[in-house]
């Protein structure tokens, strides 16, 4: 992220802004005055700038003019020791995100320069998605390993065999696999082996003759040849029937093939890229699947990560999602709080990138407020645990998309543990709730409420050494959230 700018001609207030801000975990320089920062934009750019009103060598009105005249869409944030109403309408019909008195709370006056942060990030998303959308989005390691793989597949022909859970994004790799390669200008023709009929799979592959079959008026080309030049993607291979497995075979060992119902063998130039969610290793040992066609197919297989293995690319894919929905509804698009993203995050979705997109689809058409927070989420999230992978359990990868997409995290434990006593300190909570009930204290669960958050606070604070935005992320809450709960709580230093 780029760093906060500063302009103020009061040493005290650049010095000030600058600790909160650093604090905070926000990169911050620092400007006396309008023509610093005018001349640091030949060089670099701000993700928010804060200006004061009135400084020797240039307004902040002028200088929020020249800003906004080269970076449009960068949020301004006025500062002014001039309550008045003509300083507040000059900076808002200059285009200023914010108007901030002084003097102000610095904490208000450090959230009010999160949310411009935040609404700077959303524009980003909202300039890529404008421009063009993209292939695909992450920034997880083992997305930019799947990136380099494709890098390195570009110019190749090579049968590719892509693996992962059902919603992962396989027939987006086959498309980059297919727009980057030779055969990026031929046609790309996609079969999903699994919705199909066992005996109408047959004719969409190689096609029929007229008179094949009973309703078959026509000839037909079949998948084959309509690939011819460009790439057949064969979605979910590891279901197709075993008889056809055995054609399938051979058109990929010398390029010919029998319309149904045909005599004459035709000729086709395809690449093959095969997708599968099944353990296709497994199959061929339960004897459902070949075992020469396995090795056919499987010349360099590509794996694709679960949602859940690149949960820091959630944040990213849900806000991109949520600017494609409106675009697509024709609507404004939603804006989502960060405890609603890091609620998010806490989910493992089985239905994966297919299942988040749904999410988001849904919140834009049923979210009842532009913010989405986290109770606005769908009923499912809600409903689930906030469970993280690990060693004590498994997570299945065959779940159907279509089931997968409307059921909450259900992992398995590995193993049953005997059942454990519960910690002291619950036996602890236990007998003082039960003394504060029976003497009739009133509001026994704020009280208790607030003072089991202020110890969870307390302590991931002194592990951080303050450092807010951190110690939420140990927590697992937003960092708005923190924020708030500081303040409620009585926690300032």
């Amino acid at each position: 992220m780029k760093p906060i700018w500063i302009v103020d001609d009061d040493q005290s207030i650049r010095f000030v802004l600058e600790k909160a801000l650093v604090r905070e975990q926000f990169a911050v320089r620092s400007f006396s005055g309008a023509r610093d920062v005018l001349a640091a934009l030949d060089d670099d750019e701000p993700q928010v700038l804060v200006s004061d009103i009135r400084m020797p060598g240039g307004s902040g009105i002028d200088l929020l003019a020249k800003v906004k005249a080269r970076l449009p869409a960068l949020p301004v944030i006025i500062m002014t020791a001039y309550s008045d109403l003509d300083s507040a309408v000059s900076a808002f019909q200059g285009g200023a995100f914010e108007y901030l008195p002084k003097p102000f709370d610095l904490n208000k006056a450090v959230e009010l320069i999160r949310r411009a942060v935040d609404e700077s990030l959303r524009d980003e998303v909202r300039e890529i998605v404008d421009k063009a959308v993209p292939e695909m989005l992450g920034q997880a390691p083992a997305m930019q390993d799947v990136f380099r793989a494709i890098g390195r597949l570009s110019q190749s022909n090579v049968t590719v065999m892509i693996t992962g859970e059902s919603g992962s994004g396989k027939e987006l790799v086959a498309r980059a696999l297919h727009k980057h390669s030779p055969r990026g200008q031929g046609p790309f023709v996609a079969i999903n082996t699994a919705a199909i009929p066992k005996d109408l799979l047959e004719s969409e592959l190689f096609g029929h003759e007229r008179g094949a079959f009973t309703g078959a008026q026509t000839m037909r080309r079949g998948r084959f040849e309509q690939a011819d030049g460009g790439t057949l993607f064969l979605d979910e291979i590891g279901d197709m029937p075993f008889d056809l497995q055995t054609r399938l075979l051979r058109v990929l060992s010398d390029g010919q093939f029998y319309r149904v119902g045909g005599h004459q063998p035709l000729k086709t130039n395809v690449r093959v890229i095969a997708a599968t969610h099944q353990n296709l290793e497994q199959r061929v040992k339960d004897g459902v699947f070949r075992e020469d066609l396995y090795h056919r197919l499987n010349v360099i297989r590509l794996r694709l990560p679960a949602l859940r293995e690149r949960r820091e690319d959630i944040p990213m894919l849900t806000r991109f999602f949520l600017q494609k929905s409106a675009r697509e509804l024709g609507v404004e698009a939603k804006r989502i709080t960060d405890a609603a993203v890091a609620r998010l995050q806490g989910f493992d979705f089985p239905g994966n990138v297919r299942q988040l997109e749904n999410v988001c689809h849904w919140l834009t058409v049923m979210a009842p407020a532009q913010v989405v927070e986290p109770k606005d989420l769908p009923p499912e999230l809600l409903a689930a645990p906030e469970l993280r992978p690990s060693a004590n359990y498994t997570v299945t990868a065959d779940v159907p998309a279509s089931l997968a997409a409307a059921l909450p995290t259900m992992p398995l434990p590995a193993a049953v543990p005997e059942a454990a006593p519960p910690p002291s300190w619950l036996a602890d909570l236990e007998r003082d709730a039960r003394r504060r009930l029976e003497s009739g204290e009133p509001d026994v669960w704020d009280a208790l409420t607030r003072q089991f958050e202020g110890r969870l606070i307390h302590t991931a604070l002194e592990l951080t050494r303050g450092r807010r935005i951190e110690a939420a992320q140990k927590l697992g809450i937003g960092r708005n959230t923190i924020t708030r709960k500081i303040q409620e709580l009585g926690l300032e230093d």
